[in-house]
C-alpha cells in the first residue's frame, strides 16, 4: 500500500492502465508536457511518449470529437477537460455522438471513452470554475457518471471506467484533490495523510461501477451524498450528534438503488445532499426514487440540501457552499418533522 492524495491516485490509475493496454491514450488541455493544471497526468508523457500522452488545442468539442473517433476505431482515450465548466462546447459531441454510438450502430460500434473533469467549488474559482454539472449528464441515456470521494475509490473507479466499453463521465471534486474537506473552510487544511482511504494499492484493482458504499453507518436517518458532500455529511452528523447513515453513491449512473432502499427502509428518514444547484439537480431524481420505492417506510418528507439557484459566487463562496452548519440545521429539522 502507498499513501496517495486523490491526484496521485488518479495519476496511478492512468499509469497502470496505460502500462497494461497500449490502446489507452491520454490527451487534453495541458495534460502532456505540463502534466495537467492539477498535475494529475504529470510524468506520463515522459514515460509513454508524445503519441500516447499529448497536449490538445483549447477546443473542448475538438478534444471530445477526436476522442470519439479514436474510440470507435478501437483505441481507449482518457481525455481531460480542464474544468467541468468548460464542457459545454463538447456537450453536443457527448450527448449526440458518444452516448448514441452503440445504439445507432445496432451494437456494431462502442465508445470506450473516459472524459475526466475537475468539478465543484471550494477553491475560489468563481462562477466559471466551480460548477457541478453532473445532472446534465445523468439525463443522457448511454453515458455513465462517476464521482469519487477519496483516493482509493478514485483509482479503482477510474480503472473500471477506462476498461468500460461505453463512455464514462468521470467528475473529480477538485476540493478533495489534496485532502478530505468537511466544509469548515476556516480551519487548517487537512491532508490525506492518515486517512484510511488514502491507503491505495500501487497495482491494478477495480472498484465496480454502480455500487454505493456506506461511508458512515447509522440508524436515525439516511444522507445520500457523493464527492465532497460525503465528508460534509459525516462532519454534520458527528457535530449534531444525530446517528446519520451516510451513503456514498460513488456512481450516479448506473445508480445503486438497492443500497438506497435498504438504508432508507431501515432509518425511515432521508436527506439528499449535493453541491450543485437545487432546481433540477440530481437530488430531485434521488428524492423521486426514494418516494417511489420507500414511501411506506418514510416518517417524514425527503429533505434536500444543495447549492442555491444562482451562479456560483466568488466573494460569498461559503454562503453558497452547503457546509456542515447548514446541513446540521437540516438534520435537526428533519428529525423533528
Amino acid at each position: 500500500m502507498a499513501r496517495m492524495t486523490m491526484i496521485e491516485a488518479i495519476r496511478s490509475a492512468i499509469d497502470v492502465s496505460m502500462g497494461r493496454d497500449e490502446d489507452v491514450v491520454v490527451f487534453g488541455e495541458d495534460v502532456g508536457y505540463f502534466g495537467g493544471v492539477f498535475r494529475c497526468t504529470q510524468g506520463l508523457q515522459q514515460k509513454y511518449g508524445k503519441t500516447r500522452c499529448f497536449d490538445a488545442p483549447i477546443s473542448e468539442s475538438g478534444i471530445v470529437g477526436a476522442a470519439i473517433g479514436m474510440a470507435a476505431f478501437g483505441l481507449k482515450p482518457c481525455v481531460e477537460v480542464q474544468f467541468a465548466d468548460y464542457m459545454y462546447p463538447a456537450y453536443d459531441q457527448l450527448t449526440q455522438e458518444a452516448a448514441r454510438i452503440r445504439h445507432r450502430s445496432n451494437n456494431q460500434f462502442t465508445c470506450p471513452l473516459v472524459v475526466r473533469m475537475p468539478t465543484g467549488g471550494g477553491i475560489f474559482g468563481g462562477q466559471t470554475h466551480s460548477q457541478s454539472p453532473e445532472a446534465l449528464f445523468t439525463h443522457v441515456c448511454g453515458l455513465k457518471v462517476v464521482v469519487p470521494s477519496n483516493p482509493y475509490d478514485a483509482k479503482g473507479l477510474l480503472i473500471s471506467s477506462i476498461e468500460d466499453p461505453d463512455p464514462v463521465i468521470f467528475l473529480e471534486p477538485k476540493r478533495l484533490y489534496n485532502g478530505p474537506f468537511d466544509g469548515h473552510h476556516d480551519r487548517p487544511v487537512t491532508p490525506w495523510t492518515g486517512h484510511p482511504a488514502a491507503d491505495v494499492p500501487e497495482e491494478h484493482y477495480r472498484v465496480p461501477l454502480g455500487e454505493a458504499v456506506t461511508a458512515r453507518p447509522g440508524t436515525a436517518m439516511t444522507i445520500l451524498a457523493y464527492g465532497t458532500m460525503v465528508h460534509v455529511a459525516i462532519a454534520a452528523a458527528e457535530e449534531t450528534g444525530v446517528d446519520c447513515e451516510v451513503i456514498d453513491l460513488r456512481t450516479l449512473l448506473p445508480l445503486d438503488l438497492d443500497a438506497i432502499v435498504r438504508s432508507v427502509s431501515k432509518t425511515g428518514r432521508c436527506m439528499v445532499l449535493h453541491e450543485a444547484t437545487l432546481t433540477s439537480g440530481f437530488g430531485a431524481e434521488l428524492t423521486a426514487l426514494v418516494q417511489e420505492h420507500c414511501f411506506y417506510h418514510l416518517e417524514a418528507p425527503v429533505a434536500r440540501v444543495a447549492g442555491w439557484d444562482t451562479p456560483y459566487p466568488h466573494a460569498q463562496e461559503w454562503d453558497y457552499f452547503p457546509g456542515p452548519a447548514r446541513v446540521g440545521r437540516a438534520i435537526r429539522d428533519l428529525m423533528e418533522a
